[in-house]
């Protein structure tokens, strides 16, 4: 292991460092806030993308938490950068519980949002005695229904961007999709994988109603590739749970205090498929978040966070949200 200085928060209560994990995989970490405070573990999305400055600065600001994030396998520092092999929902729980022994953390909070938040629940199911609560923001189900969204159902309210994401694919179903997607971020030409990560990052914008963003290229752009390959490869798989892996982790954690969190007009990730597991958890609590889609720095989402943040610090639980779904 090397020790780091934690380059996203100017602080003397920040650090850093990697851990290797085996097969050649290691894992970039990060350590924000006092040490007396509540430990956080910050999952991050994707499946492929990284942790993020802005959401560490939230959750660390929120009763003076103290927040550990980490780059899944594959993805942002963590390296091989996009490197698929020994790389499943499996290998990342067990990393997450790596990273706590490192740490020597007893318990903690786990937040995530979309496929954050899955990661979460399956780690939470294979180690419940390490986790004092759940704070799960826009959960991603893989799901059959929430992929034929994704891949094709979402087309008739953006054509533009479907039939740029879609160009090239012989078969634009949803499985279709999927597995044209993981061919061409594991065979495919370099060319091919320039222009089909360009129509992804469109596609998501226009699902994620933000404006479309300026076309990255150089560094940013092969920092796309990378998290494409990774999210393909997860999704492919259907992020080794499906479904019905998810329901049964949400129903193995129901003796944790967990809160689910969803904007009402989040157009990434199905809330009917979230409300199903947040049924399973048995206990758990429901906010719906009015105003939000699926961006987390959306104002409404941001106090949604904070507020259950700083609830979970005086009460050890989410007692201010409960509202049904």
């Amino acid at each position: 292991m090397v020790t780091l200085q934690n380059p996203l928060l100017d602080s003397p209560h920040c650090s850093g460092g990697r851990l290797g994990l085996g097969h050649g995989h290691t894992m970039y970490w990060q350590d924000s806030g006092p040490r007396g405070g509540l430990p956080v573990l910050l999952l991050h999305g994707g499946p492929g993308s990284a942790s993020s400055a802005a959401l560490i600065r939230q959750a660390a600001g929120a009763a003076g938490h103290r927040v550990i994030a980490f780059d899944q396998r594959g993805c942002g520092q963590s390296t091989p950068r996009g490197h698929t092999g020994e790389n499943t929902t499996a290998h990342l729980v067990q990393d997450i519980e790596s990273l706590r022994h490192h740490l020597g953390i007893t318990r903690w909070l786990v937040v995530g949002g979309s496929w954050g938040a899955t990661l979460a629940l399956a780690y939470a199911a294979r180690f419940p005695q390490a986790v004092s609560g759940l704070l799960l923001r826009g959960l991603f189900v893989p799901s059959e229904a929430q992929l034929a969204w994704f891949f094709g159902g979402a087309a008739p309210h953006f054509p533009q961007a479907w039939a740029r994401f879609s160009r090239g694919a012989a078969d634009t179903s949803a499985p279709g999709m999927v597995r044209w997607l993981a061919q061409v971020f594991s065979q495919g030409a370099h060319e091919l994988q320039e222009r089909v990560t360009h129509g992804w990052l469109l596609w998501e914008q226009s699902l994620g109603g933000t404006p479309p963003l300026p076309a990255v290229s150089g560094e940013a752009l092969a920092a796309a590739i990378d998290r494409y390959r990774i999210q393909a490869h997860f999704l492919a798989h259907a992020c080794w749970l499906g479904q019905q892996g998810l329901l049964q982790a949400g129903a193995r954690t129901g003796s944790i205090p967990t809160l689910f969190l969803h904007g009402r007009n989040d157009q990434v990730c199905m809330a009917s498929a979230a409300i199903d597991v947040h049924r399973a958890s048995n206990g758990s609590h429901w906010q719906w978040v009015d105003g939000a889609g699926h961006d987390p720095f959306h104002p409404a989402m941001v106090a949604a966070m904070t507020d259950a943040l700083r609830s979970h610090a005086n009460h050890a639980d989410f007692r201010r949200q409960q509202v049904p779904a």
